[in-house]
């Protein structure tokens, strides 16, 4: 079973593995590590990955790239319009509101959904991993940004599954690089030491992520975590490509916003100016040739220019530094180290700023690019039962708060609460208990809209079914289970009412906590106890204007016999009763996120464009290999196969090829595999014959050497046995009467075959073959060697042998003497009668 991390990033992508020889970063058919987030569509195939990279300027239309801030998110989201402009490529509203990705796919206009690129971009690096690996590659890990909300989180877990893996979590991109840095370490304290606290910096393409570690022997706790979310390095690009706009239309009088394809080019080029800078202070040229309009253009760049028009960024870096470590309640003092990973963590600006603001040298022992992959590529192996690792526990973080607001169909049946406090421990369930006569509905929310980088905060709706009141008319009580899950989504995954019935029972504990009357209806109760399960500290009380909530421990749970469940009691007073766990039906509606039915027509359509590229680049590999060998076939006739054809052979073959050249580029150009098939089959019938004449003039002599050479070795072996060599007189005048008629044919045959082929031009097809002199060679050696490779007996076993015929001997002796004896008695007894 293979074990995979992929680091899905804004720019590009990462595979690492887990072998039995720890973690190892795969390179793709480029023989590159990294794998460009690109995907290109063309008329009859996609193209993803490097190969879609080099299509961005060619086919810009066509080709999707930064995509991966789409998740779930809607057309109308403010982030999608301030990035739209600024896209080569196409963006429309779907019906359901989300964002699609117009593009030209097979001759016709095609809406995908971002899950769907994302799928087949999980699809290009599944099928890279699979081609290193020799297996197949089905569980993984993948990482998502920290501040991903649960609709994010949503939308790219289904893209997993529209790629056909199975994602064992969706963990942070700083949770997996503390995960590299972590599970490495010998010298961390023990669990009853006081943690060594590690802060860690990733500020990639589009993202800028914090987060506050703290390391004991064999865990780590995720302390607290910050971001900016619109910070990372494309937006010092931004500023290079704003200045050289100016500086062109003034210069040069280029207006090069209106050009798609020479803004592409600045874009990449001044990517490149900015990489040189972060190593160089010097002015730095930036030169393009053909720019727009055939006007070539040039300018230079320095990094104290440069860090002057970035100031306004440079600025936003200290705010998630200082977040993180106010949210930790730490001071500088207490960190250990800071690590610092992520592509634009190399402009030397921001180096300095993180290593100032937390007044310590800045650590690089991981790498800036793969750390997080082969975190992820960890906890797959941790995850995994096929690998056996050192036990590490990771406690993560919810980076928002999370409220709970519920109500019945009634008007003031109405509460809420903050279930997730912000940097709770995930993964994390409470159990909240509700009194209810009728069933109710449950809506999740981030607490606080104004701290959230996206801009609707409802989580989703949740409706609990089945509910009645018990048979004397009191409230039920109703016990909802919700949950923060490895991937960091939100869930009620339970619900289940507690009916009492009549007839002695176990004691339990009845809970006294105040009910507080819902307004207008003082009949309808509502009591709410969260109940941890998990990981994290006690929790203490909140209350809400409709409810009081009480926090106790998962293991002051009290569950009877046969799934009978007890509830915990506070007040003392005691009561004989029996209680019934019923499961009750709870209804999900989810934000965003896609359903069953779409769901699996985006997997079955995933399968389809499988299953084109295939067929696509089945067509063209026949093709090439038609190219190919028409100019090898067409370069060698005037080389090393010219003596090998006669020259009616030649113009025979040479106009063939001509004509196969001119089809090709002609009606040749798109055409099924079998057309390609049958024309290289058609040239290899007249190239062929040239090519093996070659190769068997090439090879005959070594071969007839190599026969001639057993043949002297073997006639030297039997002029030893003639002349009584004593090494041979263990070998009988039968064996070695095989071996020389086996060498006298074998003289015979190549004496023939070399005659015949003497008589023979080299541009006639041999009268003898390499495989023929190989297989007489074979049979020689099978009819000589065990005879001539036979060992001498020795002394003990030639006594041994000369004994047994001794023996076997006077056996015979012994009994023709008893027989003569029994005759002539019967020949006596004959006599008397």
């Amino acid at each position: 079973m293979s074990v995979v991390g992929i680091d899905v990033g804004f720019q590009s992508c990462y595979i690492a593995v887990a072998r039995s020889g720890g973690i190892e970063t795969i390179a793709n058919e480029y023989s590159d590590r990294c794998t460009p987030a690109c995907v290109s569509l063309a008329t009859k195939n996609r193209i993803i990955g490097n190969a879609a990279k080099s299509q961005i300027i060619t086919n810009f239309k066509n080709t999707v790239h930064g995509f991966k801030k789409f998740h779930g998110r809607t057309f109308d989201d403010p982030f999608v319009q301030a990035e739209k402009p600024k896209l080569p490529y196409s963006l429309h509203k779907m019906a359901n509101g989300s964002t699609g990705i117009k593009v030209r796919y097979l001759d016709d206009n095609k809406m995908f959904t971002v899950e769907q690129i994302t799928g087949m971009l999980l699809s290009k690096l599944k099928e890279t991993s699979e081609a290193a690996l020799k297996k197949p590659v089905v569980d993984c890990v993948i990482s998502v940004p920290s501040f991903f909300t649960d609709a994010e989180r949503r939308s790219v877990f289904d893209a997993t599954q529209i790629a056909g893996l199975n994602c064992l979590r969706l963990i942070n991109d700083t949770t997996a690089v503390a995960l590299a840095y972590g599970i490495y370490k010998q010298d961390l304290p023990a669990p009853e030491e006081g943690p060594r606290n590690v802060v860690f910096v990733d500020m990639g393409h589009s993202s800028f992520q914090v987060s506050i570690t703290a390391f004991n022997k064999g865990k780590l706790k995720v302390l607290a975590a910050a971001f900016d979310p619109y910070l990372g390095g494309r937006n010092f690009d931004e500023v290079l490509v704003d200045y050289f706009c100016e500086e062109f239309r003034g210069k040069y009088k280029l207006n090069v916003r209106d050009n798609p394809r020479a803004l592409l080019r600045l874009h990449q080029e001044c990517e490149k100016l900015k990489k040189l800078m972060s190593a160089n202070s010097s002015n730095l040229p930036l030169n393009i040739e053909c720019f727009m309009n055939d006007i070539d253009v040039s300018s230079r760049m320095n990094r104290g220019h440069f860090e002057e028009m970035s100031a306004q960024y440079l600025m936003r870096v200290e705010a998630p530094l200082r977040a993180a470590l106010e949210q930790s309640k730490l001071s500088c003092d207490d960190i250990y180290a800071v690590e610092i990973v992520g592509g634009a963590t190399r402009i030397p600006a921001i180096k300095e700023r993180i290593s100032r603001f937390f007044c310590k040298d800045i650590s690089t022992t991981l790498n800036a690019d793969e750390a997080v992959a082969r975190g992820c590529a960890l906890q797959c192996a941790i995850l995994s039962p096929a690998f056996k690792v050192r036990e590490f526990s990771i406690t993560d973080v919810v980076p928002f708060p999370i409220t709970l607001r519920w109500k019945s169909t009634t008007e003031d049946g109405m509460g809420e609460c903050e279930v997730f406090t912000k940097n709770q421990a995930a993964p994390f369930s409470k159990v909240i208990t509700f009194h209810k006569k009728e069933p109710f509905e449950l809506e999740a929310f981030y607490s606080n809209p104004q701290e959230l980088p996206y801009p609707d905060h409802t989580i989703g709706c949740f409706s609990i079914q089945n509910v009645a009141p018990q048979p004397d008319g009191e409230s039920s009580k109703v016990k909802v289970k919700v949950r923060v899950n490895i991937h960091g989504i939100f869930s009620v995954s339970g619900a289940s009412l507690i009916e009492k019935q009549k007839g002695e029972a176990e004691e339990m504990q009845i809970d006294s906590e105040p009910l507080v009357q819902n307004e207008g209806r003082p009949e309808e109760q509502v009591k709410m106890q969260v109940e941890q399960e998990g990981q994290g500290d006690q929790q203490t009380d909140e209350n809400s204007p409709s409810s009081k909530v009480s926090v106790a421990s998962s293991d002051q749970k009290k569950e009877g016999p046969s799934g009978e469940k007890q509830d915990p009691a506070a007040a003392g007073s005691k009561a004989k009763v029996r209680v019934k766990s019923i499961d009750l039906p709870v209804v999900a509606n989810s934000i965003r996120q896609l359903g069953e039915s779409v769901l699996n027509d985006f997997v079955e359509y995933e399968r389809q464009m499988i299953i084109q590229d295939k067929l696509v680049k089945e067509q063209n590999d026949a093709k090439n290999a038609v190219e190919e060998y028409v100019y090898d076939l067409r370069d060698k006739l005037g080389g090393v196969y010219e003596k090998y054809i006669t020259e009616s052979d030649s113009k025979q073959v040479t106009l063939l090829l001509e004509e196969t050249e001119n089809w090709l580029y002609e009606d040749g150009e798109d055409q099924p595999k079998q057309v390609y098939e049958e024309k290289l089959e058609a040239l290899k019938r007249l190239g062929q014959p040239i090519q093996d004449r070659h190769r068997e003039h090439e090879d005959r002599p070594r071969a007839f050497e190599e026969l001639g050479k057993k043949l002297q070795i073997y006639m030297k072996f039997l002029d030893s046995f003639k002349q009584k060599d004593e090494r041979f007189l263990h070998l009988s005048l039968e064996e070695m009467g095989t071996v020389e008629k086996c060498v006298n044919d074998s003289m015979s045959w190549m004496n023939s075959r070399m005659n015949a082929q003497s008589k023979l031009s080299i541009t006639q097809d041999p009268a003898v073959k390499v495989a023929d002199i190989i297989t007489k060679i074979q049979e020689l050696e099978d009819a000589c060697n065990p005879v001539i490779n036979r060992p001498k007996p020795t002394a003990e076993e030639t006594a041994e042998v000369n004994e047994q015929s001794s023996a076997a001997h006077a056996t015979k002796q012994a009994a023709g003497g008893k027989g003569e004896t029994k005759g002539n008695q019967q020949t006596k007894e004959m006599q008397m009668d």
